[in-house]
């Protein structure tokens, strides 16, 4: 009797330690899920495929600042720094620092420890906070042969970090010309064989290259019904396109800048490669305000837009631009401006802009190179946090 009494006693303590120890679990398991909810859960407004989180003597936002900002409007970010540094001259300057490339005469160097830096702040992060951003690599110098070696030695430094290289610059206004050493071209082997890594490892490439020279007599409004001129640098994107069909291309900024105004028949020139199944491996982004301006220039300019973007939803992407930006409105300015554009755009096409272009490229350059990374033995050390 007494050893049936206890036996029903130790049943009984049991049931109510293993209900307790449930209860704790399932409370524990509901307050990790409130304290941070993935991308996926929360109805963003837009994704930023084409951000700097510094600016061009390496300064910035905090990291964690810059999640208060994005808020709950912007679900993922790709996240890069710029890979120039404005050197600062005192025979040039005095003691005026330049902060800017166009603050000075002085020229710019490719500065290669941005990329620890933006590997560090995204390891700062949580694991959830991390899911909001697609960090890229940037500071390498593209005429080198060995930039090769610099990104492979990134993502085998920061594995389970990166999922693209850019942006970087071939040809850019008033940029080119004040980078100390060799010009970049696009013809030249070590870019391509930049390509062909970001190719077999899965990487993103975010690409600025104007599609023509500042000041060129053939630029005009995007509305323009004149015959297409050949710009300066058009055929030789293309056939550095075609020379890498394994690499996901994004052309930043369609080709147009802050002086390199949209071409005679802009819209023409890359519907031509968009319809062209051999640039199938190629996106552009909207990104920069300087771009806007042009496209929501006039009624007719912004129709041309949409009606490209309708009729190609799949290739274009929603970006910023915005350099380490200290507030919401500031960061989103850009999608202030494309509010006229938004509006001729039927739904389908403007999700695929501001979220879902992002979402498939983005999600498949993880899976991508996360196996490469694991087919190399480089490991990914856990997250603390």
């Amino acid at each position: 009797m007494e050893i049936q009494r206890a036996s029903c006693l130790k049943w009984r303590f049991t049931c109510v330690f293993l209900i307790g120890a449930l209860c704790s679990i399932g409370s524990i398991w509901l307050s990790s899920q409130s304290r941070s909810v993935a991308p996926e859960t929360v109805p963003y407004e837009l994704d930023d495929a084409h951000f700097h989180l510094t600016n061009y003597i390496q300064e910035g936002t905090d990291i964690h600042d810059f999640l208060k900002i994005m808020g709950t409007k912007v679900g993922r970010v790709a996240l890069f720094g710029i890979p120039l540094q404005q050197q600062w001259s005192f025979r040039v300057d005095g003691n005026r620092a330049p902060t800017y490339y166009l603050n000075s005469d002085a020229p710019l160097y490719y500065y290669s420890f941005t990329d620890a830096w933006i590997a560090m702040a995204f390891k700062s992060l949580s694991r959830d906070e991390q899911a909001h951003f697609d960090p890229m690599i940037t500071g390498f110098n593209p005429t080198d042969m060995y930039a090769v070696d610099h990104i492979r030695r990134v993502l085998q430094t920061f594995p389970g970090v990166f999922s693209g290289i850019g942006e970087f610059t071939i040809h850019k206004e008033f940029v080119s010309s004040k980078i100390s050493g060799e010009v970049a071209s696009l013809e030249d082997h070590a870019l391509d064989r930049i390509l062909d890594f970001a190719g077999d490892v899965g990487l993103v490439v975010i690409i600025h290259n104007d599609i023509d020279t500042p000041f060129s007599p053939n630029q005009s409004d995007t509305g323009s019904d004149q015959p297409i001129p050949q710009p300066a640098y058009l055929s030789q994107v293309q056939a550095l396109i075609k020379r890498h069909p394994k690499t996901t291309i994004i052309w930043a900024h369609t080709g147009v800048g802050r002086v390199i105004h949209p071409l005679k028949g802009h819209a023409a020139i890359l519907e031509s490669m968009l319809k062209d199944p051999t640039f199938a491996n190629l996106n552009f982004d909207i990104s920069w305000t300087e771009v806007a301006k042009y496209i929501v220039a006039t009624p007719e300019s912004t129709q041309i837009a949409a009606a490209l973007i309708n009729h190609y939803p799949d290739r274009f992407l929603f970006g910023t631009d915005e350099v380490a930006p200290h507030d919401q409105e500031k960061y989103l300015r850009i999608y202030s401006m494309y509010a006229p554009l938004f509006r001729l755009l039927n739904e389908g096409a403007s999700e695929k802009l501001r979220l879902k272009n992002y979402e498939r490229i983005f999600d498949q350059a993880r899976v991508k190179v996360r196996s490469w990374e694991k087919t190399q033995g480089y490991t990914v050390q856990a997250n603390r946090r």
